[in-house]
């Protein structure tokens, strides 16, 4: 049973009195997104961490940005972060996984909850309700949130990769995630006692792995998700979809059968040559810092 929720439901400020002692961090892995990210830092800062005090941190993990991200960020109040310079031993890796899990070493969040940075008319709402089920209800440990998404041109939709990637092999595969509405998207939450128990993979899969990941680990019972209302974001062409569903798929079939996987992942069009699809996985912390504490010298 996955308990679902509007973000209706919860208050802002009486979740601030919930928090009873907890810290919670809001993190944002951010490429190339100037134009949006400073907004959704000033949202979150007056409204979550200045106003009501539901927030203790906003943190922004750039990765790899070639414009001005990390200074828009900064500038709004964030706590930025390079990429880069988080666990650096374990090399310069990219992509969306990457950032969140090195946003979950550099954060102190004993809840963190994540959002994307291309969201446009960002509302508190999002962190709200992520962090609403979490702060009330017993035995959530981890929350996703799901939205309506306006088309550009008009109507509603969106979801590609969830109608014709996720969602086919999540009822082939992992029925128990079914009631999950949108299981690609990015606003979520969770329990750092939890999520550092998990792998992340670096790319585009993360977002189902973590998914299937505690479900089988732990049982959905944990997992609840709310509504957030409406998402504005950009919509990506089509060509630009096909390597992030070739790394949803590859994440749900290496976990249900390792050997189904032969090689590297390549996304091959005719033509076109082929595209390198980033499916790499970083450990547990609970590894990582297991292993640095037996480096340090006694």
């Amino acid at each position: 049973m996955i308990r679902t929720f509007h973000h209706r439901d919860f208050d802002a400020a009486r979740l601030a009195d919930a928090k009873a002692g907890a810290v919670v961090s809001v993190c944002l892995p951010a490429r190339n997104e100037e134009a949006t990210v400073g907004l959704i830092v000033e949202c979150l800062r007056e409204q979550l961490v200045e106003r009501v005090a539901l927030v203790d941190e906003v943190i922004v993990v750039d990765d790899h940005s070639t414009d001005r991200t990390a200074d828009v960020a900064a500038a709004a109040g964030a706590k930025v972060v390079d990429a880069r310079s988080v666990l650096p031993e374990y090399g310069d890796g990219h992509g969306k996984g990457e950032a969140m899990w090195k946003s979950l070493h550099a954060s102190s969040g004993d809840i963190i909850a994540w959002c994307d940075a291309d969201v446009r008319a960002f509302d508190t709402a999002f962190v709200v309700g992520l962090l609403g089920p979490l702060l009330t209800e017993p035995g959530v440990d981890f929350v996703k949130g799901f939205y309506d998404r306006p088309l550009s041109e008009g109507g509603t939709g969106g979801g590609r990769v969830t109608e014709l990637a996720a969602r086919p092999i999540i009822s082939l595969l992992y029925p128990q995630l079914v009631p999950i509405v949108q299981p690609l998207a990015g606003e979520y939450a969770g329990r750092r006692s939890l999520l550092e128990q998990l792998p992340f993979v670096q790319g585009y899969g993360v977002d189902l792995g973590l998914l299937i990941d505690i479900s089988e680990r732990v049982g959905v019972d944990c997992i609840a998700q709310t509504d957030l209302g409406v998402r504005h974001h950009r919509n990506r062409p089509l060509d630009e979809l096909s390597p992030q569903a070739l790394a949803v798929l590859h994440t749900a079939l290496v976990r249900a059968d390792a050997d189904l996987i032969v090689g590297a992942p390549t996304l091959a069009r005719p033509g076109s040559g082929t595209t390198r699809v980033d499916v790499g996985e970083r450990p547990p912390l609970v590894e990582v810092e297991r292993d640095q504490r037996r480096s340090r010298p006694a």
